[in-house]
């Protein structure tokens, strides 16, 4: 990953809105969510969601797709892979365990039967 395409991405996620609608669509996946329901579920104007899911689309974080009337947006896993893989890559300074408790703290969200745990 490019530093300014992990710039964008964190950008895009550097407001609290935005944050909210990425972590409810991550817990929403793979389904996702259609475009008024984030609206309703984060009581925020419909317009303003809209510009809101626009910066995350434009950010590579979320996909959309039409579904009848609808817009169902979806958070987009595999660049928040590449952007928590460039955030750790060097995790400290390629020591693994130093990164061990990270790693350990995370692996439990992975696992469906714990993902609850996780929210």
């Amino acid at each position: 990953m490019e530093n300014m395409t992990a710039v964008t991405a964190l950008a895009a996620l550097a407001q609290t809105t935005r944050l909210e609608t990425f972590r409810l669509l991550v817990r929403n996946e793979p389904e996702g969510v259609p475009a008024g329901e984030l609206a309703r579920l984060l009581d925020i104007p419909q317009n303003t969601m809209s510009a809101h899911l626009a910066t995350l689309s434009r950010a590579g974080l979320v996909t959309s797709e039409r579904q009848s009337r609808s817009i169902i947006y979806r958070a987009n896993l595999d660049n928040l892979r590449d952007l928590t893989l460039f955030l750790l890559k060097d995790c400290c300074g390629g020591s693994a365990e130093l990164c061990a408790p990270l790693i350990a703290e995370l692996a439990p969200c992975c696992a469906p039967a714990e993902r609850a745990s996780c929210n």
